[in-house]
């Protein structure tokens, strides 16, 4: 009986291969919610200005990002800048979830941190959505980015720390190159 336990796992894979190679599953399509991160692909600078918070001092930002798409499904940014805490080098992805019908959002730095967000866009503007704990804290975040033209787009991103109001951390503007 163990024997015959050990092999069902070999045995359903060994089937499912033989449905699959008869009837592939069909390629995913990208849809138009994928096309909308077309926008983000070039070369991007943005200028900043951040106020104090649990993340870090405020001060001026300034990054260089390379963004380009991976297929056409996510938009990968390669990220190098300078802000209040010093250098910083940045990798993200965005994506789109046709399941849970929001764009994704995960960033990783240098500094060790990873950040992960959700998203939707109304028009020109997108809206992403992120909570935390910071120093025994619970927060929730908002960046909110607004299209100005084909090669320029305005952010702000705002906190609220433990239900409270919600207070202003950056804002500032990005150019394409």
């Amino acid at each position: 009986m163990k024997r015959t336990l050990a092999l069902l796992p070999l045995v359903l894979v060994t089937l499912a291969s033989l449905l699959w190679s008869q009837n592939p599953p069909p390629m995913p399509k990208p849809g138009p919610e994928h096309q909308r991160l077309h926008y983000y692909v070039g070369d991007w600078k943005t200028e900043a200005e951040s106020k104090p918070s649990p993340f870090g001092p405020g001060g001026k930002l300034t990054a260089n990002n390379h963004n380009e798409m991976l297929g056409d499904f996510f938009v990968v940014f390669h990220g190098d800048g300078t802000g209040p805490m010093g250098p910083i080098k940045t990798l993200a992805a965005i994506g789109y979830d046709s399941k849970e019908k929001a764009y994704t959002f995960d960033e990783f730095t240098s500094t060790g941190e990873h950040a992960k967000a959700t998203g939707t866009v109304s028009g020109d503007t997108w809206t992403w959505t992120f909570s935390g704990n910071e120093g025994g804290k619970d927060f929730k975040g908002r960046f909110t980015l607004k299209e100005v033209s084909p090669t320029s787009y305005t952010f702000t991103s705002e906190l609220s720390v433990n239900g409270g109001p919600w207070t202003k951390l950056e804002e500032g503007k990005a150019t394409k190159q």
